[in-house]
C-alpha cells in the first residue's frame, strides 16, 4: 500500500508534462509496433519468396519489395528512437528540476528549528546525493519501461499468432521470475536506502571537515588524523554497501538469462516434433519466431533490471517526500495581515511569553495547538513580559544560556511563543505576514555570516537594487568604507568563505553597514562586540551608534560596557527577566545586574566612567545617548 502510494507521488511529477507524455507514448507504439513488422517479412521472405509453397521459382520482385521494408523499417525506427530519446532526457531533466526546485522552495520555507536538529550535510545530501540518484530513473526509467513493455506484449501476440504452442515454451517460467523480482526488489530497497544514509553522512563529514572552521579546528587541535579515519571508515561502508546493492539480485538475473538464452534450442525441439506431428510449422514460421523470441528476450531482461532500479529509487524518492512531507511551524496565518512600513512606529512588546524549544524532530503536520498548561518541556523562556517603546535603547544581560538570544529570536518571529504574545505595535506578529514581519526588523549578531563572493553582493543582499551611492553611505556610517576602498578591487572585493579574508571587526562592520542599507525600524544586537579587540571594538561602537539612532533597539551583550546607558536594562537568568531599570538603578539594587558589573569592572581593570547614563572610555562614547561634552577624567 505505502509503495502505490509512492508510486503515485513519483507518478505526479509527470503531470505537468502530458503533452511531452502523449508525444513519447506515440513514439514508443510507432517503434514497436514496426519492430513486429519485420519478422512477418522475414516469413514472408522465406515461405512465399525464397521457397515458396508447393515449390516453384523465387519471386525476385516479391523479395525485392520485402528486402526493402526490412531496410526502411530499422532507419524509420532509428530516427524515431533519436526524437524519442530526445523527448525523454528533456522530460526527465524538467521533472528533476521541478523536484530539486521544489525540495530547495520548500526547505527555505523551514522553520529555524529545523536547520538547528539537522545537518548541513544531511540537507546537501538530500539536494544532490538523492535528487540526483534518480536522475536516470525520471529521464529514462519512464520511457523504458513503457518501450520494453509495448515491446513484450507486441511480441508475445505476434509469437502466439504465428504458434501458440511455440509461445508456452518461451514463456513458460516467466511467472516465476516475476514473483522473484518481487522478493529481490525488497532487499534492493533497503539496501539504497542504507546506502544514501552512509553518502549522507559523509557529505556530512566532508562539510564539516573541509570547511574553513573545519579545518582549523582540525589543524589546532592536531585531529587530522581522526577526521581522516572518520571519513575511511564512512567511505568503507559505502563501498559496501555499494557492492552489496550492485550484487544483489545477479544471481537471479543470471537464471533468467540461462533460460532465456537456453529457449531458443528448446524451440527448436518442439518444432521439430510439431513439424514431425503435421501441424503446419513452416521453415519461415520458426525463423520468425526465434526473431521475436530474441525481441522477447531483451525487453524482458531490461524490464526486470528497470523494475529492480524503480525499487531502488522509490528509497530514494521516500527520503526526498520525507523532508517534503515535514511541515514548518512558522507560517503565515490564512488571514494574516501586512504590516504596513509607513506609520509603523516601532514598539514591541512580550507579554506574558513562555517558549520551550522544540523536539528535534519535525513533526509530519505542525501541532494546531499550543501546549497545555501541564507541558513539562523545559522552558528557555518563562513568563517574560516587557515593552520597549518606539526609538528606545533596551538591553538585556545575564549569564550563559540565561536565554537573552532566545528572546530576541522571537521578536522577528524566527520561533512562536508557545504561550503568550509578541506584539510589534500591538499587533500580534503571528497575524502578521512573515515578509512584513522581516522587512521592519533588522539583525546584527556575533557570527557574521557572510557570502563568498564581492563585499558589494554582501551589502546588496540587504537592498538587490541599491545604488553604488547607497552603498557607500552605508559603509561610511558603520565605519567602514576607508577600509573598502584600501583594497585593491574595492567594494568588488571578494571577502572569501564565510569573509573568512576580513578581521572579525571588518566583518560585524560590514555586517553593520549591511542592516543600515536595508534601514529597519526595528534593531536587534545579538552579541556584536563581544569576541572583538578594543580597536576593532571601538570601531563597531561607534558603527552600532549609528546603527541605533531613532530605530527600537533591543541589544544583547555579555560586555556591560557597550550598553551602560541603555533607556532599559533587562537581566534574565532561568529564561525569566529577573530585574529590569537603568543602570543606576540596577546598580543600586545589588541584585544579578550589580554581581555581573562587579565581575567585569571591579578593582580598575576597565577604564570608565559613566555619568547621566554616558559610558567613556578613553575619551570615546561608548553605545548610549550622548552628551555634549565627555567628563573629566
Amino acid at each position: 500500500m505505502e509503495q502505490q502510494r509512492l508510486g503515485r507521488r513519483v507518478w505526479a511529477l509527470f503531470t505537468p508534462y502530458r503533452g511531452t507524455l502523449v508525444a513519447i507514448g506515440a513514439a514508443v507504439l510507432v517503434a514497436s509496433g514496426l519492430g513486429i513488422v519485420t519478422p512477418f517479412l522475414t516469413q514472408m521472405a522465406f515461405d512465399r519468396a525464397l521457397f515458396p509453397v508447393g515449390g516453384g521459382p523465387v519471386d525476385l520482385p516479391l523479395l525485392g519489395w520485402l528486402v526493402a521494408g526490412m531496410i526502411a523499417i530499422p532507419v524509420v525506427t532509428a530516427l524515431i528512437g533519436v526524437g524519442q530519446t530526445y523527448l525523454t532526457t528533456l522530460l526527465g531533466n524538467r521533472v528533476m528540476a521541478d523536484l530539486r526546485g521544489r525540495l530547495f522552495e520548500h526547505l527555505q520555507r523551514m522553520d529555524l528549528a529545523f536547520f538547528t536538529a539537522t545537518r548541513t550535510g544531511a540537507i546537501q545530501s538530500r539536494l544532490a546525493n538523492d535528487v540526483g540518484g534518480v536522475q536516470s530513473v525520471l529521464s529514462e526509467t519512464a520511457s523504458s519501461i513503457l518501450s520494453n513493455t509495448v515491446t513484450v506484449v507486441a511480441s508475445l501476440i505476434a509469437m502466439l499468432l504465428l504458434s501458440w504452442q511455440l509461445t508456452l515454451v518461451a514463456v513458460a517460467l516467466m511467472p516465476i521470475f516475476v514473483v522473484l523480482q518481487v522478493r529481490v526488489g525488497r532487499v534492493r530497497r533497503r539496501l539504497a536506502g542504507h546506502t544514501q544514509e552512509s553518502l549522507s553522512d559523509m557529505t556530512a563529514i566532508t562539510e564539516e571537515s573541509l570547511s574553513v572552521s573545519g579545518v582549523l579546528l582540525a589543524k589546532v587541535f592536531n585531529r587530522q588524523a581522526y577526521e581522516i579515519a572518520r571519513y575511511k571508515a564512512e567511505n568503507a561502508r559505502q563501498i559496501d554497501l555499494q557492492v552489496r546493492q550492485a550484487m544483489t539480485g545477479q544471481s537471479f538475473f543470471a537464471v533468467v538469462t540461462t533460460f532465456l538464452g537456453v529457449t531458443p534450442a528448446l524451440v527448436y525441439l518442439v518444432a521439430g516434433f510439431l513439424i514431425t506431428a503435421g501441424s503446419g510449422v513452416t521453415a519461415g514460421t520458426i525463423v520468425a519466431f526465434t526473431t521475436l523470441q530474441g525481441r522477447l528476450l531483451f525487453p524482458t531482461v531490461n524490464l526486470l533490471r528497470v523494475s529492480l532500479d524503480v525499487q531502488t529509487s522509490l528509497a530514494l524518492f521516500s527520503r526526498i517526500f520525507d523532508y517534503l512531507d515535514r511541515r514548518p511551524r512558522i507560517v503565515d496565518a490564512p488571514d494574516a495581515r501586512r504590516l504596513d512600513p509607513g506609520p509603523f512606529r516601532g514598539q514591541v512588546e512580550l507579554r506574558d511569553v513562555w517558549f520551550a524549544y522544540p523536539a528535534p524532530e519535525v513533526p509530519a503536520v505542525a501541532p494546531a495547538v499550543p501546549p497545555a498548561e501541564t507541558d513539562t518541556r523545559r522552558w528557555a523562556v518563562e513568563d517574560v513580559s516587557f515593552t520597549v517603546e518606539p526609538g528606545q535603547l533596551t538591553a538585556i544581560v545575564g549569564p550563559s544560556g540565561s536565554g537573552k538570544t532566545t528572546i530576541s529570536y522571537l521578536v522577528p518571529r524566527l520561533y512562536d511563543a508557545d504561550r503568550g504574545a509578541v506584539l510589534l505595535d500591538g499587533q500580534d506578529v503571528r497575524e502578521l505576514t512573515q515578509e512584513s514581519v522581516a522587512s521592519v526588523v533588522g539583525m546584527v549578531t556575533q557570527d557574521t555570516y557572510l557570502l563568498h563572493a564581492t563585499i558589494a553582493e554582501n551589502l546588496r543582499y540587504a537592498k538587490p537594487d541599491a545604488t553604488q551611492e547607497e552603498l557607500e553611505a552605508a559603509a561610511r556610517a558603520a565605519n567602514i568604507h576607508d577600509r573598502i576602498v584600501s583594497f585593491a578591487e574595492g567594494y568588488d572585493t571578494v571577502v572569501g568563505e564565510r569573509g573568512y579574508r576580513l578581521s572579525g571587526g571588518e566583518k560585524q562592520r560590514l555586517a553593520i553597514a549591511r542592516v543600515l542599507l536595508k534601514d529597519p525600524r526595528i534593531l536587534i544586537l545579538d552579541e556584536a562586540t563581544s569576541a572583538l579587540d578594543t580597536t576593532s571594538e571601538r570601531l563597531v561602537q561607534q558603527a552600532l551608534e549609528t546603527a541605533t539612532h531613532r530605530r527600537t533597539t533591543i541589544a544583547i551583550a555579555h560586555r556591560l560596557s557597550t550598553i551602560l546607558g541603555a533607556d532599559m536594562i533587562l537581566a534574565v537568568d532561568g529564561g525569566r527577566v529577573v530585574e529590569s531599570g537603568t543602570h543606576a538603578e540596577l546598580l543600586a539594587r545589588g541584585g544579578l545586574y550589580a554581581r555581573l558589573y562587579t565581575e567585569q569592572f571591579a578593582g580598575g581593570k576597565v577604564e570608565a566612567r559613566c555619568r547621566d547614563g554616558v559610558l567613556f572610555r578613553d575619551g570615546q562614547t561608548l553605545l548610549g545617548r550622548p552628551a555634549a561634552e565627555p567628563p573629566a577624567a
